[in-house]
């Protein structure tokens, strides 16, 4: 429990911090190519729902050109014909979910936690509210995403939610990390989970 009040955050703070002060130079210029290789913003951004079910705006870096509906990734027949050569790339490294250290700075998210869901998630959303995963802080990366992302039905999504918020602790927290970079390393489910 201390953990989870107290040096959570903190360390959420700190490897935030710095991650963007580190990262700044390479953040900048990814910022530039997707200016110069397609039209539209460099961020998307997205109303997403945090803690307690509140809604707060969730940044990423733009994958997808400005045709692209808005609408969940799995609703999509052929989601790359929507996304840039250069979103390819990103998506691919996970470096579209860099700007998120920025929501973790500002408090409406953790570096681990259960996944930042839109509206379009509804049921997952309702049963995060049912068995208290909308209890912590949204996360860049979370149990649900080191086992299925969405190849698991958004019934295990909830449960692996509630699942981890049962289970807050710094050692859960670092295993989670430890899979989550060797999934992207493997390059797992690069267009399943948005």
């Amino acid at each position: 429990m201390f953990y989870r009040k107290f040096v959570k955050r903190l360390l959420d703070l700190l490897l935030a911090i710095s991650m963007l002060i580190i990262l700044l130079i390479p953040l900048a210029i990814v910022g530039m190519i997707i200016k110069l290789t397609s039209k539209g913003p460099i961020l998307f951004m997205q109303e997403r729902y945090g803690i307690n079910s509140e809604p707060f705006m969730l940044y990423k870096f733009r994958s997808m050109t400005n045709e692209a509906p808005i609408k969940a990734n799995s609703e999509f027949n052929d989601i790359t014909s929507y996304i840039t050569p250069f979103g390819m790339f990103i998506r691919k490294t996970s470096i579209d979910e860099l700007p998120q250290l920025w929501n973790v700075l500002k408090g409406d998210m953790s570096i681990v936690g259960p996944r930042a869901l839109a509206s379009t998630d509804r049921l997952v959303l309702d049963l995060r509210k049912q068995n208290g995963a909308d209890k912590v802080r949204p996360g860049i990366t979370g149990l649900a995403q080191i086992n299925g992302r969405n190849n698991i039905t958004d019934t295990e999504k909830a449960n692996y939610d509630a699942k981890y918020v049962k289970n807050v602790s710094c050692k859960h927290d670092f295993m989670i990390l430890v899979v989550t970079f060797f999934s992207v390393v493997k390059r797992e489910g690069i267009f399943k989970d948005e």
